[in-house]
C-alpha cells in the first residue's frame, strides 16, 4: 500500500509541475515551438542566477539577452525572432539537470545555452545529448564537458589549455621554481585545472612542494594555509572560484604569507576584489578577454554593456555574448531547424569574429586557437599583465600599457 501511495504522489507532483511556467522569459515575444513551423525560434538558457556562483550566471545571462535583442532588432534570423527561455539552476548540479529537462520536455526549445560552472554542464550535457538538442556552453572549461556527446559544444578554451599557459607563465616568465596548490576537491573545474598545472609546472623543472584541499564555500582555510606556509613556496596556485579565492587571500595575509596567488578564469567576477581587497594585490589569473582592449569590437561591446547594465562586463559576459552570436549564426546556416541540422551547422563554425577572439570549433567541438590574457590585481584594479597568442607557440607577450 505504501508503495502504491508513493507512486500516486509522484504522478500527482509530476502533473502539477508540468504546468509551471519558466522562471524567466525574456528576449523576444509571441508564440512558436522552436522548430520549422514559423513563429519565434525558442532557445533555452540555464545558469546560476542565484546561489554560490550567481555573478557567473547573471553576467552571462545579461550578455546573451543583449546579443539576442540586437539580432532581433536587426530583423532576427531568416526573418524570425529568437526568444530565450531562461531557467535558474541556483548554482546546483541537480537543478541544472532539472532545468534542462524542463526546457526540452516542456518548453520544446530548439537548442540550449549554458552553463558556466563545469559541474553543472556535466550534469546537463547528457540530457541534451540523449534528446539530440545541441548545447553550447559559453565558458565551461573542463575537458570532459564536450566528451559527453556530439551535440555538446563550447566557445571557450579548455582547462588543459589555460592550465598549461598559467603554469608555463609562472615557470618561464616569472621563474618560480617551488609552488603549492590549493584545490577545491568538490569542483570538477578545480580538480581538472589542478591536474594540468601540476603536470606542466613540474615538466618545466618546477616542484609542487605542498598540496592542500578544501570544498567550495568553506569559510576557514587556515589549517591548509598553515601547512603551505611551512613548505615556503614561491607561489600558490588556487584554481578555484571567486567565492573562495578572496577569503583564501585574506587568511593567507593574516598568517603573514606574502606569496602571490595564481589561478584560472574561475576568479573572474566583479565580486573578487570586493571580497579580497588589498589581500589580492599582485595576484594573477588567466582570462578570456581584457575589458580595456582597444580592439573596436571589444570597445563597442563594453560600451553597450555598460550603458545597458551599468557595469563593466566581465569575461563571462563576453563569452555569453559570443556564444549567443555563434548560435544565431549557426541557426541562420542550418539546412533545417531541427537538432541534427543545427548540430551540423554549429560544428561547421569557422573563423567567427567574437569579442573574445576568433572562434573556430575543432573536431572535438571545442574552440581552438584562442588567445589567453593574464590579469593582475594592482592598486585594487584589474590590469593586463600579459597576452598569450596561440600563433606565438604559447609564449607570453608582457603588457606595457596600463588600463
Amino acid at each position: 500500500m505504501r508503495s502504491h501511495l508513493l507512486k500516486l504522489c509522484t504522478i500527482i507532483v509530476a502533473v502539477l509541475f508540468s504546468g509551471c511556467p519558466p522562471k524567466t522569459e525574456v528576449a523576444g515575444g509571441g508564440g512558436g515551438n522552436g522548430a520549422a513551423g514559423g513563429g519565434d525560434i525558442l532557445i533555452g538558457e540555464y545558469g546560476s542566477l542565484t546561489g554560490g556562483q550567481a555573478t557567473f550566471g547573471t553576467s552571462t545571462h545579461q550578455a546573451i539577452i543583449m546579443a539576442m535583442d540586437e539580432i532581433n532588432a536587426a530583423g532576427g534570423v531568416n526573418g524570425r525572432k529568437i526568444k530565450v527561455l531562461t531557467e535558474d539552476d541556483e548554482s546546483k548540479t541537480e537543478e541544472a539537470a532539472n532545468a534542462v529537462t524542463k526546457l526540452i520536455s516542456q518548453n520544446n526549445v530548439l537548442t540550449i545555452l549554458g552553463e558556466v560552472a563545469s559541474s553543472c554542464s556535466l550534469a546537463a550535457a547528457p540530457i541534451c545529448q540523449s534528446n539530440k538538442v545541441p548545447m553550447i556552453t559559453p565558458s565551461s572549461t573542463n575537458p570532459e564537458v564536450t566528451k559527453k556527446g556530439d551535440y555538446i559544444f563550447r566557445t571557450c578554451f579548455t582547462d588543459d589549455y589555460q592550465g598549461e599557459n598559467i603554469a608555463r607563465y609562472a615557470a618561464t616568465q616569472l621563474h618560480y621554481k617551488k609552488a603549492a596548490i590549493l584545490t577545491d576537491v568538490k569542483n570538477d573545474y578545480s580538480t581538472g585545472l589542478t591536474t594540468t598545472i601540476d603536470r606542466v609546472f613540474t615538466s618545466l623543472g618546477g616542484k609542487i612542494i605542498a598540496k592542500q584541499s578544501y570544498a567550495n564555500l568553506d569559510s576557514d582555510f587556515r589549517s591548509q594555509l598553515t601547512a603551505i606556509r611551512a613548505a615556503n613556496p614561491e607561489v600558490i596556485f588556487v584554481p578555484g572560484y571567486y567565492t573562495d579565492v578572496g577569503q583564501i587571500a585574506i587568511q593567507a595575509r593574516d598568517l603573514g604569507m606574502k606569496q602571490p596567488l595564481m589561478g584560472g578564469d574561475g576568479w573572474e567576477s566583479p565580486k573578487l576584489i570586493e571580497i579580497g581587497g588589498k589581500a589580492l594585490e599582485g595576484c594573477m589569473y588567466t582570462n578570456h578577454y581584457f575589458y580595456g582592449d582597444p580592439n573596436p569590437m571589444v570597445h563597442n561591446f563594453v560600451q553597450k554593456y555598460k550603458e545597458r547594465f551599468g557595469s563593466i562586463p566581465d569575461g563571462m559576459a563576453a563569452l555569453g555574448y559570443d556564444a549567443a552570436r555563434v548560435l544565431a549564426d549557426a541557426i541562420k546556416r542550418a539546412k533545417k531547424l531541427d537538432g541534427p541540422s543545427l548540430r551540423d551547422a554549429i560544428a561547421a563554425t569557422k573563423s567567427f569574429q567574437g569579442v573574445t577572439g576568433t572562434i573556430t570549433l575543432g573536431p572535438d567541438r571545442d574552440a581552438v586557437g584562442k588567445k589567453i590574457v593574464i590579469e593582475e590585481v594592482k592598486n585594487g584594479q584589474l590590469t593586463l599583465k600579459a597576452t598569450i597568442e596561440p600563433s606565438a607557440g604559447g609564449s607570453a607577450t608582457p603588457a606595457t600599457a596600463k588600463h
